[in-house]
């Protein structure tokens, strides 16, 4: 590909479109002034679409959201030291998913002095850090590095390129000094970048897999994350069908890898199931039960299948296993299920009677769930089962939810059992302030289905509200936000009382730092960005608020629904 010559900014994007990155999420910061010129370049067809969140956290947010939804590899450029910081807490949830991207910081390195453009005083005063942006957020990245010559500058985009898209895949990091980005490059980038192919799981191994689960009695699989690839979820169904395993998502599932209204959908609570477990597959599950030293039942063994199954970013592990296997999961699904179906016999009696099981299991579910939610449908204020039950009751087949919240999410999943694998994907790991990018990021990929936000009240006031809000009216892109509002931070008040159950503040019912009084008229911030909103108080009104946001949404228009729920004071 030939550089040699070209401006660096212009190399700059000229790369990333040959690395087959077609969405730029971004956030302003003068030193990327270049890239700028060269993106109002008419003659310049080689660039990707250039996306500004006005947030550095949004636009980190947005590229996770694109990539979960798309498969494909999106780019993010912060502002250089402060921006990088501003991303660093998406960065680390990116981390911590596997989420590819590759993020692009500016900095400055001769701050006025050399011959190249003068930044202005305020760099050296106020931008720069020792080490520059690079240093700053190299633990909540992949990889980390500065650009430290022209010379390098095309081979190293597309490196960052490779690296985030290597298994294990993630956020990959570099600073790119503004004095590079107008000088001209001196060499060409190489002829032909590719991306590797993803690693295979050994054959042995997987050999071993499904002779231990053909002679399991009650075998179960956990899997949080096998969902990332739809195609994996459909090996996945046709394993579970065909071998009659029961499939459990553990609480906090970053995806729907398992049909939510099949029977052998064992649930979202892990302990239950696993305490008469003689084998486990964990499948995609960097948490598949708490502690992680309370394993199954003496005697069962537990095979773990993952890209990534040992984890280096966390700092303690603990789970015990009898076979560690590495490999991309729909790949060795596919291989198991060819294995399995040569050695399976066709009339199993131990097979029947966990069908039997949970055909029955599930009905007494769906029962017990429909009975929750019609229970409290005249409650007031707002019960979050009656929400839930009425939400999953209208949403269209091809609606994607993302959802971002902490005391809710038990009730999303259980309620929201239409969802299919690539129709779910959260918004939250460990800190909050994502959920709205991640379901722009996924709107940008997915432009054509309905995308629904649930989110606590307490998370939305993480988030960059009017950065996102602002997005969805600069960009057109209609989401339907939920806000289910107790008016406070339930899960804070209810480790009071978990750690200090005779303490003063169950004894005196004072709670303090969890409420969010008086709450604000979310749906009055809504209509000054031209978005559909509304705050419900009746029951009676559930349905026909969703709706209305539903219809909003089909007009091309935003929607927020304020859905005020029973106040945690």
């Amino acid at each position: 590909m030939r550089t040699k010559g070209l401006a660096g900014a212009e190399v700059f994007l000229r790369v990333l479109f040959e690395m087959q990155v077609e969405r730029i999420f971004a956030s302003p910061g003068s030193e990327w002034a270049p890239v700028w010129e060269f993106l109002a370049n008419p003659d310049l067809n080689s660039k990707p679409l250039y996306l500004s969140s006005r947030h550095e956290e949004i636009a980190v947010a947005m590229a996770s959201g694109y990539a979960k939804a798309s498969g494909r590899l999106p780019a993010v450029m912060l502002h250089t030291t402060v921006g990088a910081l501003h991303g660093s807490m998406a960065l680390r949830g990116a981390l911590h998913e596997n989420i590819p991207m590759v993020v692009f910081a500016g900095e400055s390195i001769a701050f006025g002095e050399g011959e190249g453009p003068d930044p202005g005083g305020h760099w050296l005063s106020q931008l720069a850090d020792v080490g520059g942006p690079a240093r700053l957020v190299e633990r909540c990245v992949k990889w980390s590095f500065a650009v430290n010559t022209p010379v390098i500058l095309p081979a190293t985009i597309e490196r960052a390129c490779q690296l985030a898209m290597t298994s294990p895949k993630g956020p990959v990091f570099v600073s790119l000094p503004l004095e590079f980005l107008t000088a001209a490059v001196p060499r060409d980038a190489a002829a032909r970048a590719v991306y590797p192919e993803p690693p295979a799981a050994d054959d042995g191994g997987l050999d071993k897999l499904v002779t231990m689960l053909l002679e399991a009695r009650h075998p179960v699989i956990v899997t949080q994350a096998c969902g990332r690839s739809v195609a994996a979820a459909e090996r996945l169904v046709e394993l579970a069908e065909l071998l009659c395993i029961p499939v459990i998502e553990p609480r906090a599932a970053g995806y729907a890898s398992f049909p939510r209204d099949h029977p052998l959908h064992a649930g979202f609570d892990a302990a239950p199931v696993l305490a008469d477990a003689d084998f486990v597959l964990v499948l995609e599950a960097k948490g598949p039960w708490h502690p992680p030293s309370a394993n199954p039942k003496p005697g069962a063994r537990v095979t773990v299948l993952s890209e990534n199954p040992l984890r280096p970013e966390l700092p303690y592990l603990g789970y015990q296993a009898d076979l560690w296997l590495t490999g991309a999961v729909a790949d060795a699904l596919t291989r198991m299920l060819e294995k399995a179906r040569k050695q399976v016999q066709p009339a199993d009696p131990m097979r029947s009677a966990r069908s039997r099981h949970w055909d029955a299991r599930h009905r007494e579910q769906r029962r017990t769930k429909e009975e929750e939610g019609l229970g409290c449908k005249d409650r007031k204020p707002l019960d979050q089962h009656w929400v839930l039950h009425a939400l999953n009751e209208i949403l269209p087949s091809d609606a994607i939810v993302v959802e971002e919240t902490i005391t809710h999410r038990s009730a999303i999943d259980r309620h929201l059992d239409r969802l299919k694998p690539g129709h779910f994907f959260s918004g939250a790991i460990g800190g909050l302030g994502t959920g709205l990018g991640t379901a722009l990021g996924v709107k940008c990929a997915a432009a054509q289905s309905p995308v629904v936000l649930l989110i606590g009240d307490g998370s939305f006031n993480y988030n960059p509200v009017l950065a996102g809000l602002g997005f969805c009216q600069e960009f057109q892109m209609p989401i339907m936000i939920i806000i289910l509002n107790n008016q406070g931070y339930l899960s804070q008040k209810l480790a009071i009382p978990l750690y200090y159950p005779e303490g003063w503040s169950t004894k005196t019912n004072t709670f303090v730092g969890t409420s969010i009084a008086p709450s604000p008229e979310y749906a009055a911030l809504a209509q000054a960005f031209g978005i559909h909103g509304e705050k419900v108080e009746e029951p009676s009104e559930v349905h026909p608020a969703l709706e209305r946001g539903l219809k909003a949404l089909g007009s091309g228009k935003a929607a927020l629904i304020d859905m005020r729920l029973v106040s945690v004071s």
